[in-house]
């Protein structure tokens, strides 16, 4: 028989775009689940469509309330939005049963009375033999009179869809992998409800796109594999088909999946957001784990990013996520890091701000002035010290001096910088001092009085710079060095110096 095509397109048509992401809540959102929910997102909001957030909860014994309440607050954090949600796969297994009972009535599916005995025994049989176990349709051909007997006697059943016998195959066209065929004799009748009565997961999936008139699934490539048996039931439900488009893995350095068994938290959405990561820019990051536009450009703000999707510029080639320990003394990747620090020292400062605050006041570090006329002084603050920044956090550990007077000291720093240099502890605690009687505390006046210190001493300025840099901040690199010592403030300054000999042998 001639193969038997199934072309989906993806050119627009008149029915708006409806796509969803349906996450199992068995844990909290991971790498993966996050970049299918981005692509799903941006889809939608590229085309004017509309975002579905559904969730399969149809595990009872797996699904957690904590995990989905873990899936909502990271898709809230990366600002995914969504316009229908959360659904609950769980509250339609009536929809579900009813789908079963109607392909039973059609003639499409049928009643298995195998046990899981006979079937075990049958697959054990196919590995000795070296062979593919397929079921062999034991129960496929079986009178109404004799399903009604069995079921008389008290025998449980399954209930499985038809697969066509006869030879050919299925084939459809994929956004991602364009043609894609499945002989019909590699199939088998799968089953779609279990013989406790439960619908499987691929049933209860294609009837609640076919209710909800999802136009485009986007997922992973694993759910290749499935599409073949997922278009059997869309025909047989009587129902048009959608796009399928599959992205291509995400793996780790060794090339094995991502997984949250295999790689833990180091992989979770909240794992990252307590580093540091700003929303946006791991957005950003996650997204070019497996789309291109035209040329090398990877920094998209939100509107830039949405207005360039397509799922043309979804690669088939898997991206490697590269959780390794780093500079930033925690497992990831090395582009996300980067692609955060870009965010970081670029976005507007007020918005900036917004992230620093909170962590500002978990750590003990806000102080209540900013509130009210010291604000400007914080937010320039914020300014100057982020030029080296990478994370978040970096605001409440190498910025802390700017925020307290407990800070800790670079080890290697105060050595090199002020421990093997004691010449210089009375001409330090001399010039705070002097800063502390200065009439006018400014970049000119500060420098000026530098400039005296050094004639006097007789040393190069990167000496002096260098203890004054680390006495103030506990640090060896920073910022501009006269802006750091106006933004400090004059009595920080003075205090910090006048206090340095504590720092010296």
């Amino acid at each position: 028989m001639e193969k038997q095509p199934i072309r989906p397109s993806d050119k627009p048509s008149d029915n708006p775009v409806v796509v969803r992401f349906a996450p199992s809540p068995t844990g909290y959102l991971h790498i993966g689940g996050a970049r299918t929910a981005i692509f799903n997102w941006l889809y939608a909001r590229q085309t004017g469509g509309k975002f579905i957030l559904r969730i399969e909860d149809t595990d009872a014994e797996r699904s957690t309330p904590d995990s989905i309440r873990g899936i909502v607050e990271g898709m809230k954090w990366l600002g995914l939005d969504w316009d229908e949600g959360p659904n609950f796969q769980s509250r339609a297994i009536g929809d579900h049963q009813a789908a079963a009972e109607k392909l039973l009535a059609s003639g499409h599916a049928y009643r298995c009375f195998c046990t899981k005995e006979e079937l075990d025994q049958k697959r054990e049989q196919a590995v000795q033999a070296r062979q593919t176990y397929i079921y062999d349709g034991k129960c496929r051909d079986l009178l109404p009179d004799q399903v009604a007997e069995n079921e008389a006697r008290g025998m449980t059943s399954a209930i499985r869809l038809k697969v066509p016998r006869e030879q050919g195959s299925l084939v459809f066209e994929d956004a991602v992998y364009g043609s894609v065929e499945k002989q019909f004799r590699d199939l088998e009748d799968f089953i779609i409800v279990r013989s406790n009565g439960n619908p499987l997961y691929i049933l209860s999936n294609a009837v609640d796109d076919i209710r909800d008139r999802v136009t485009h699934i986007i997922r992973g490539q694993d759910g290749l594999a499935n599409t073949p048996k997922q278009i059997l039931l869309y025909r047989a439900l009587g129902a048009p088909l959608p796009v399928f488009a599959h992205m291509s893995l995400t793996l780790d350095p060794k090339k094995a999946k991502i997984s949250k068994r295999r790689h833990g938290e180091m992989v979770a959405i909240h794992y990252y957001r307590e580093k540091g990561f700003l929303p946006w820019a791991f957005v950003n990051f996650l997204v070019l784990l497996g789309w291109a536009t035209t040329g090398s450009r990877e920094i998209f703000s939100r509107e830039e990013l949405i207005r360039s999707f397509n799922l043309k510029g979804i690669s088939r080639t898997n991206s490697v996520f590269n959780i390794t320990p780093g500079d930033a003394g925690f497992a990831t990747d090395p582009k996300a890091l980067s692609i955060n620090a870009h965010y970081l020292r670029t976005m507007d400062v007020e918005e900036l701000a917004v992230y620093i605050r909170p962590l500002l006041e978990k750590e003990g570090l806000w102080d209540k002035a900013y509130e009210a006329d010291s604000r400007q002084r914080f937010l320039d603050t914020i300014n100057l010290i982020r030029s080296r920044f990478h994370l978040i956090t970096d605001f409440t550990t190498l910025g802390r001096a700017y925020f307290s007077d407990e800070f800790p000291m670079d080890p290697a720093g105060l050595e090199k910088h002020l421990a093997a240099r004691p010449e210089l502890a009375a001409p330090l605690e001399a010039l705070g001092r002097e800063i502390r009687a200065m009439e006018t505390f400014g970049e000119k006046e500060v420098e000026a009085k530098l400039r005296e210190l050094l004639k006097e001493l007789g040393i190069k300025p990167g000496i002096l710079i260098n203890a004054v840099r680390m006495a103030l901040t506990g640090q060896a690199v920073g910022p501009d060095f006269m802006k750091s010592l106006v933004i400090l403030g004059q009595d920080r300054v003075a205090d910090r110096l006048s206090k340095a000999a504590k720092h010296f042998p």
